[in-house]
């Protein structure tokens, strides 16, 4: 494995910094105090690529791997993690989940349009009694002719009422049995699907997440993905990519702590010397780059074995796990370091703080990942 950045990283990192430092950071304080998803961004993040990151190009997307596709999370993090959330919920879940076992005709009829972000991607499996047990879910699809018939409710969805294409997992066998349920491309407008209450968060303000609801909402067979009863099997291979997700998200959010705390360490003063003199901050710098460090080699290596298309499971959760659990640990250390000021909205770490601690919970809680862990370890 190559630890260098190859020239598409580069390139990738250097275009959102560029963007970012025009489209982005004026405005987060804004899209953060008063909750607002600005949709319009993503519009212009499609125009650059950003939104099909991992579409091959005969479907009109940037038909980049896993390395470009966490350099550009990342990034988006470090200005905007909120920003990079949605990114990678569009291009990982609803989008890949299409990639990965959609028909070729849903596959020519679908992506284009969500690789240039014409069309906003949801995706939905979590409810608000089940959580990560999937297998219980209550939402239910019953076949009726040519059509199933859903009826339920997801929560927690990103982009639920501004996406435009959902994919959306039912149940359409007994309570309990992971092949009973199957998998959907849902399109905003049918009759009976809508999107519902949007959550106020403490964290991630600028990405938008809300409920799925299904009132006798008919829905056509050609819609369903792969094979009817396969949607679970399905999505825990989707979430195998959705923690490499989360772990660069985390990856963006600890480096903007870091950088954050490295440079106001040398202009922050006191008993005239930079705070970064003294070992209790530099210290601290010294285990939190460390640490950083770590997390990015775990994060890597499993884009790495994604790209090569092996079993990621393990390596996923490791990273995501770790990950996510620095980014909390390293915007602590960064609110520590500024002191009253990482107190204080005229700094960014304070958000920083708000945001990391979605990164332990979304994709499946940290006790999740170590129960993947442990049972793959324990094969």
């Amino acid at each position: 494995m190559n630890f260098e950045m190859n020239e598409n990283q580069s390139m990738i990192a250097q275009m959102i910094r560029d963007f970012g430092a025009k489209e982005i950071t004026p405005h987060r304080k804004k899209w953060d105090d008063e909750q607002i998803f600005p949709l319009p961004l993503f519009k212009q993040l499609g125009e650059l690529g950003l939104m099909g990151v991992l579409i091959p190009s005969q479907y009109g997307g940037s038909g980049f791997g896993y390395f470009e596709y966490v350099t550009a999370i990342l990034e988006l993090s470090k200005l905007d993690p909120g920003i990079g959330l949605s990114m990678a919920a569009h291009n990982s879940l609803c989008s890949g989940h299409i990639l990965l076992f959609g028909s070729e005709e849903q596959k020519q009829k679908y992506l284009p349009k969500l690789a240039t972000c014409e069309h906003l991607g949801a995706w939905g499996l979590t409810e608000p009694n089940t959580g990560s047990d999937a297998a219980n879910m209550k939402t239910t699809a019953v076949e009726e002719g040519d059509h199933f018939i859903l009826n339920g409710a997801k929560n927690f969805i990103t982009h639920g009422v501004s996406g435009d294409i959902a994919v959306v997992i039912a149940r359409t066998g007994d309570v309990g049995d992971k092949h009973g349920m199957t998998a959907f491309i849902l399109e905003k407008g049918m009759e009976g699907f809508r999107g519902g209450r949007k959550e106020d968060k403490l964290g991630m303000r600028s990405s938008e997440t809300t409920e799925l609801i299904f009132e006798d909402c008919r829905v056509h067979k050609s819609q369903v993905l792969g094979k009817v009863g396969g949607g679970f099997v399905q999505s825990m291979k989707v979430l195998d990519g959705g923690r490499i997700s989360i772990a660069a998200l985390s990856l963006g959010i600890a480096e903007g702590a870091l950088e954050a705390s490295i440079n106001y360490s040398k202009e922050r003063h006191q008993f005239n010397k930079p705070i970064s003199s003294y070992q209790g901050i530099s210290f601290k710098l010294a285990d939190m780059a460390t640490k950083l460090e770590a997390a990015k080699l775990l994060t890597f290596k499993a884009a790495d074995l994604k790209n090569r298309g092996e079993r990621v499971t393990l390596a996923s959760a490791k990273a995501k796990y770790y990950a996510s659990e620095i980014a909390v640990e390293l915007s602590n250390e960064a609110v520590q370091i500024f002191g009253g000021y990482g107190f204080t909205k005229d700094y960014p770490v304070e958000k920083y703080y708000r945001d990391a601690k979605l990164c332990t919970i979304g994709e499946g809680t940290s006790e999740i990942q170590k129960l993947v862990i442990s049972r793959e370890i324990l094969k």
